[in-house]
């Protein structure tokens, strides 16, 4: 694919110019994947300074360790996140930090979710090397870029709805992410409580604590506002 196959959505008021990106963090659990692309941005951006996490626990450590990056390349499947989970939790630590999703997933649905939780892009992982360079410094310069012939399979109005969705996600914490997961895959208060080691109590109130937050009712609600946003899944 070539540059010409990524297309851009309407630019935003730019945060930073791509030369001001001096430190990227890369959040991919494939080494190879990982160690190339980090040898691919010190080249062709001169960077002195990639940082690499294997997974989106090791990203939020190394994120209160070292400090927020200028941008972040996060891997849409990671060992302890899938769909735009990843996404929704680093917003919350980087609120204005370019974050660009990586996939060879590109059905539209995920892209969809991917962008309304806050990507500033979402590029393929089969892109060569002037492509990804190309749509990277798109993407620091304010753009939202896409791949070309994506269209979102909702109207504009259901992709604010989307994003205020997601946004209503990032509130919780991780303790309440994590019950909120074991939600969505059919756990019970009592599995949740010997899964987590925490009493089945806390259990319930991080529960009432969700469904405050997300503004649901019960828990197939719950698990309903989940998945519209593709939150724990990736299709």
């Amino acid at each position: 694919m070539t540059a010409a196959a990524m297309q851009a959505r309407a630019p935003q008021t730019p945060r930073q110019s791509a030369d001001q990106v001096r430190e990227i963090l890369i959040v991919d659990d494939h080494p190879l994947m990982c160690d190339a692309l980090a040898l691919t941005l010190k080249i062709s951006f001169g960077l002195k300074n990639v940082r690499t996490a294997r997974s989106l626990g090791a990203a939020l450590d190394g994120i209160k360790a070292q400090g927020a990056p200028d941008a972040v390349i996060l891997d849409l499947n990671l060992p302890d996140a899938r769909g735009a989970e990843g996404i929704v939790t680093l917003r919350r630590q980087l609120p204005d930090v370019p974050i660009t999703m990586i996939s060879a997933d590109m059905d539209s649905a995920m892209i969809s979710a991917a962008m309304a939780a806050g990507a500033q892009g979402y590029i393929s992982k089969s892109l060569g090397r002037e492509a990804l360079v190309d749509s990277l410094r798109r993407m620091w310069e304010g753009e939202h870029v896409t791949p070309e012939g994506y269209a979102p399979d909702q109207a504009d109005a259901d992709d604010a709805a989307k994003a205020e969705l997601a946004r209503r996600f990032a509130t919780l914490t991780p303790q309440q992410m994590k019950i909120l997961r074991l939600i969505c895959q059919g756990k019970a208060n009592k599995e949740i409580s010997y899964d987590l080691s925490i009493a089945e109590a806390t259990v319930k109130t991080h529960i009432t604590a969700i469904m405050s937050k997300i503004n649901a009712r019960r828990r197939t609600q719950a698990v309903l506002l989940a998945n519209t946003v593709r939150l724990f899944e990736a299709g």
